[in-house]
């Protein structure tokens, strides 16, 4: 029996949701349409009528991640909070927005056929956080709290000690190794923004 009909947006969230769950436990490439029809109890044209593909629906999922972490990267910026603690913070909203209830985002595309996707996830989300990562250190440069030489390598830098804290996530790294990484992740950002006066 068809459902009763729900507000469009409710409605394409619940067929987004119901894909992302199955693309867990199943895998994308195994994930059909109608199995995610099937699990929301609508008919296959529900599905179409929101989505021309199973790519394109993907492509919402991408963009419904990413519009999650630059509303929490915006939260930070706005937040009364001092520059070292919003430096601070900006990992945190990012690994807290790449796990889910159901593991962490995307890990189903995590193979060889799909990690040109993964990489576009990885630079759309760098550049959600570039511009916030540049202007917490010009600003903290400015009120000499920090002294980063230039701000736009440190950014990069940055990035790159996040990233690998996030890979070693991705790799299912026992909590000791990624302990570890924290605070090697912590200490090398601190390092870039203060950088150890060489002589």
């Amino acid at each position: 029996m068809a459902r009763p009909a729900q507000d469009p947006q409710i409605r394409r969230n619940e067929i987004l949701d119901a894909a992302e769950a199955l693309f867990y436990e199943r895998g994308y490439n195994q994930t059909m349409v109608s199995d995610i029809v099937k699990k929301i109890g609508v008919v296959q044209g529900t599905f179409y009528y929101y989505f021309k593909s199973k790519e394109e629906m993907l492509e919402a999922l991408i963009s419904r991640h990413l519009s999650k972490l630059n509303s929490e990267i915006e939260k930070i910026m706005s937040d009364d909070i001092s520059l070292q603690m919003k430096l601070e913070a900006l990992p945190d909203v990012i690994f807290n927005t790449i796990r889910t209830e159901h593991g962490l985002v995307f890990e189903y595309l995590r193979q060889d056929q799909y990690l040109h996707l993964v990489e576009k996830v990885m630079r759309q989300a760098k550049k959600l956080i570039a511009p916030c990562l540049f202007r917490i250190i010009e600003e903290g440069n400015l009120k000499q709290i920090f002294n980063a030489p230039d701000p736009k390598t440190c950014v990069s830098f940055i990035q790159a000690i996040i990233n690998c804290y996030i890979e070693a996530l991705y790799e299912k790294e026992p909590e000791e190794v990624l302990s570890h990484h924290m605070a090697m992740m912590k200490l090398l950002i601190e390092n870039a923004v203060n950088p150890p006066k060489v002589t």
